[in-house]
C-alpha cells in the first residue's frame, strides 16, 4: 500500500459558475437544508429518504446492520426486485413512453425508439430463456461480454428479474480478461455477441467468447453454454464457427418464448444485483458485489439529486454499461426514475467531430453525461462543432477521472453554451454512485473542483500518520469517506480479507470494532480540500511524483499546459533522474491547424513555471500526433512511462492505434530530446 505524504497543491482556485435561474427554477432538489437533514449527526436515518424512492415487496426493519463491519447491510428485511423498480412500475403512466433510444454507430440504420412496454415484453421473454431453457435461478451469476446494444441492458434486467447475478464485462476487453472474470465469479453460462460496430468498422466479437470458454476452462471453470445475439437478426455475422452443443444464437432460441411473462422474483435488499470487476492491471480482477436495496436506491437517489433527471428528461450517458458508470447511470439509475435512457453504439467522433451534436439535435437530449477524456477527445477534434446544431442541455456530467479547469471551461462555454448546469462528479466503481459532486440547483460550480459530498456522504482527507488535513490548508492526501453509505459495495466477490485490507484496514481503529466510525473508507486517492469545502481529486496517491523531496501531482501539470491555446491534450509520467530520483516528462498533442515547435514548448513551460514552480517544469516536453489510448478514449500512462524509461513497452494490440506507440518511441529515443533550456 503507498504511502500517503501530504504534499504542497499549487493549483490556484477557480471562480465560481453559478447555474441559471431557468435551470433553478425546476430542479428536483432547491432547498440548502438537504445538508443539514444529512449532517452526520443524522446518520443513518436520513437514508430512508434514498429508501422510500422504491417500490417495496416487504417494509425492511433495520436501517444498517453494521455487525460484520465493515460488510455492513443495507435495509435489511426489507424484498424488492430490481426489475420491477426499472419497468413494470412504470407501465401504468409510462407504458408507451421510450425507456431506450439506441443509437447504431453507422447513421445509414434508423435509430430504435424502445418503449417501457416493448422492453417489458423483451425482458420477460428473456427471463423465460434463462430459466426455463438455462435452469438458472436467483444466486446462479452469469457471465456478459456484450457491447453498446439494446440487447445488454435487456439481458441485464432479465437477470435482475430472476435475482440472477450479472457480470458484465466491458466489451472491448480481451477474451483473457473475460475467462478469468468468468473463472472467478463461477458462471457456467456466457451471453455474448457476434459482432458490433466501432469506428466504421464491423468487428468479429465471437471468438472472444473462444478464448474466454478456454481460458476459464484452464482455470478449472466450465462454460456449459454460449448464448449469441446477432447485430442482424437472422444473419450471423461473425467468421468464428459456432460450437456443436455449445453455442446456441439468442434469436433462435427466443422464438419458443413469445409473450412468455415471468413474475419479477422477490429478493431480500442484501441480495447481490450484480458483480463489477475492476481492471486488474496490478493484481488479480476485484469483483466488486453490489447489493441489489442498497445499491438501487442509492442510484435513483443520486439520479434524481444529482442528474436532476425527471421522467420527462431525454438523457444520454456516454459512458459503456461496461463500466460502473454504466450500470448506474445508463441502465438502473434513469430507468428507476422512467427516464429516457440513449445508448449510443460507437466511437463519439465518428464519422466526424459533430455526431454527439447530431445525436442531441435528433433526440432532443436535455442531460448530458461523460467523462473528461471524451471531453479532451471532442475539444481536440471540433472545437467549435456543437455550435453548428441546435440542441439545448440544463445538464451536464463530467466523470471517471479529474477535469482541468480549461477543458471545464470548454465544455461549459461551448458544449453547454454557457447556460447548461455541470456538475463534475468523482467517485469509483467500489462506490454504486457519486461521493462528490455540487448539487446544481444549490451550490455553484467551480471548474476542476468535484464539490463536497453528495448529501449524506462526508468527506475527510488524511495524512499518513492518521492525522486529519483540514480544509483550506493546501495541503493534499488521501481522501476518506468517514461513514458508510448503501450504494456502498458489500465485499470483493470471495475475498472478504482483501476488501478489508485495501480499503479500510489504513484507517481502522479497531479490528474487532461493530461502530461504523472505527471503518473509514480509503478511496485511494489524493484530494485537497479547499477553504469552502469543496473537494479538488488529484488523481490516484501513485499520481504523484517526488521530485528532489518535493511531491507533485502530475494533474497538476497537465492542467497547466493545458491553459495554453495550443495544447489538446496532455500526460505528465516520471522519468528516472540521478539527482532528483525522479523528474516529469510531459507529452502533449496539439489541436488542428497548430504544428509542433520550440515556441510551443516554451510557452508550455512558462505556463507550468507560472502555475506551478520551476520544480515542475519537466525534463523533456514531446509533442506528438496522438496519444496511445485505449479504444474508450483513455490515455495509457503506462506506455508512455515505458518510452521515457526505455523499458519493454509491452502489449500494444488493445489500443485504438498501436502505430501511434512506434511513432512516439522513435521520437522519443531516436532522437535528441528537444530543448530544455525553458524560460526563466
Amino acid at each position: 500500500m503507498s504511502d500517503v505524504k501530504t504534499y504542497a497543491v499549487h493549483w490556484k482556485e477557480e471562480d465560481y459558475f453559478y447555474p441559471s435561474y431557468e435551470f433553478v427554477a425546476q430542479a428536483n432538489v432547491t432547498d440548502p437544508a438537504i445538508f443539514e437533514r444529512m449532517s452526520l449527526d443524522k446518520f443513518p436515518y436520513y437514508y430512508k429518504e434514498f429508501a422510500d424512492m422504491l417500490d417495496w415487496d416487504e417494509y425492511w426493519h433495520t436501517l444498517l446492520d453494521t455487525s460484520d463491519a465493515p460488510c455492513f447491510k443495507w435495509f435489511v428485511g426489507g424484498r424488492l426486485n430490481a426489475c420491477y423498480n426499472c419497468v413494470d412500475r412504470h407501465l401504468d403512466k409510462h407504458k408507451n413512453k421510450t425507456a431506450i433510444h439506441f443509437v447504431p454507430e453507422p447513421e445509414s440504420e434508423p435509430i430504435q425508439h424502445i418503449t417501457y412496454q416493448s422492453l417489458y415484453r423483451r425482458v420477460n421473454e428473456v427471463a423465460a430463456l434463462l430459466r426455463d431453457y438455462l435452469g438458472l435461478k436467483a444466486g446462479d451469476r452469469v457471465t456478459l461480454h456484450l457491447p453498446m446494444v439494446p440487447e445488454l441492458p435487456i439481458t441485464m434486467l432479465a437477470c435482475a428479474r430472476l435475482g440472477i447475478i450479472h457480470s458484465q464485462v466491458y466489451g472491448g476487453f480481451s477474451g483473457v480478461a473475460a475467462g478469468d472474470r468468468i473463472w472467478d465469479s463461477g458462471s457456467e453460462y456466457l451471453i455474448t455477441m457476434d459482432a458490433y460496430y466501432r469506428n466504421g468498422n464491423l468487428l468479429d466479437h465471437k471468438p472472444g467468447a473462444d478464448i474466454a470458454v478456454k481460458t476459464a476452462a484452464e482455470q478449472g471453470q466450465e462454460v456449459k453454454k454460449v448464448l449469441i445475439w446477432q447485430r442482424y437478426k437472422g444473419r450471423y455475422s461473425s467468421k468464428a464457427p459456432l460450437v456443436e452443443g455449445r453455442d446456441f444464437i439468442m434469436d433462435d432460441l427466443l422464438k419458443n418464448y413469445k409473450r412468455a411473462v415471468v413474475e419479477p422474483v422477490s429478493m431480500p435488499a442484501e441480495g447481490i444485483l450484480f458483480l463489477m470487476y475492476t481492471s486488474g492491471t496490478t493484481a488479480k480482477p476485484k469483483g466488486a458485489q453490489h447489493s441489489i436495496g442498497g445499491y438501487l436506491a442509492y442510484v435513483a437517489a443520486m439520479s434524481h439529486i444529482i442528474q436532476d433527471i425527471h421522467p420527462e428528461d431525454v438523457y444520454w450517458c456516454m459512458a459503456d454499461i461496461g463500466w460502473i458508470t454504466g450500470h448506474s447511470f445508463i441502465v438502473y439509475g434513469p430507468l428507476a426514475l422512467a427516464a429516457s435512457t440513449v445508448i449510443y453504439e460507437g466511437v463519439p467522433t465518428y464519422p466526424d467531430a459533430g455526431r454527439c451534436w447530431r445525436i442531441a439535435e435528433e433526440l432532443d437530449v436535455n442531460i448530458f453525461h461523460t467523462a473528461p477524456t471524451a471531453i479532451r477527445m471532442l475539444r481536440k477534434a471540433g472545437p467549435e462543432e456543437p455550435r453548428k446544431y441546435n440542441y439545448k442541455f440544463k445538464h451536464m456530467t463530467t466523470v471517471g477521472e479529474p477535469i482541468e479547469p480549461e477543458v471545464w471551461k470548454w465544455y461549459f462555454h461551448e458544449v453547454g453554451k454557457g447556460k447548461a448546469a455541470i456538475v463534475d462528479t468523482y467517485w469509483q466503481t467500489e462506490n454504486g454512485g457519486f461521493l462528490c459532486s455540487t448539487v446544481p440547483g444549490i451550490e455553484p460550480m467551480k471548474p476542476g473542483s468535484a464539490g463536497r459530498g453528495v448529501p449524506g456522504i462526508h468527506p475527510i482527507i488524511f495524512d499518513d500518520e492518521k492525522n486529519e488535513i483540514k480544509a483550506g490548508k493546501g495541503k493534499a492526501g488521501n481522501l476518506c469517506i468517514r461513514n458508510p453509505w448503501p450504494g456502498m459495495f458489500q465485499s470483493i466477490w470471495g475475498d472478504r480479507d482483501r476488501y478489508v485490507e485495501t480499503y479500510f484496514a489504513k484507517y481502522n481503529t479497531d479490528p474487532n470494532s461493530k461502530d461504523w466510525r472505527d471503518w473509514p473508507y480509503m478511496t485511494g486517492d489524493a484530494a485537497v480540500l479547499a477553504a469552502d469545502g469543496y473537494s479538488r481529486i488529484l488523481g490516484r496517491i501513485d499520481d504523484i511524483i517526488n521530485v528532489a523531496g518535493h511531491r507533485i501531482g502530475t494533474k497538476e501539470i497537465e492542467s497547466a499546459a493545458l491553459t495554453v491555446q495550443e495544447v489538446a491534450e496532455a500526460a505528465v509520467v516520471p522519468t528516472r533522474d540521478e539527482i532528483k530520483g525522479a523528474i516529469p516528462d510531459l507529452y502533449c498533442s496539439l489541436k488542428p491547424g497548430f504544428d509542433p515547435s520550440e515556441e510551443v514548448q516554451k510557452k508550455i513551460a512558462q505556463a507550468i513555471r507560472e502555475m506551478i514552480g520551476p520544480i515542475a517544469i519537466p525534463k523533456s516536453i514531446w509533442l506528438v500526433h496522438d496519444m496511445p489510448k485505449t479504444r474508450s478514449g483513455k490515455i495509457m500512462r503506462r506506455i508512455l512511462a515505458a518510452i521515457s524509461n526505455r523499458e519493454e513497452i509491452g502489449d500494444t494490440t488493445t489500443l485504438a492505434d498501436p502505430d501511434v506507440v512506434e511513432e512516439i518511441r522513435k521520437k522519443v529515443q531516436g532522437e535528441e530530446p528537444l530543448p530544455t533550456s525553458w524560460p526563466g
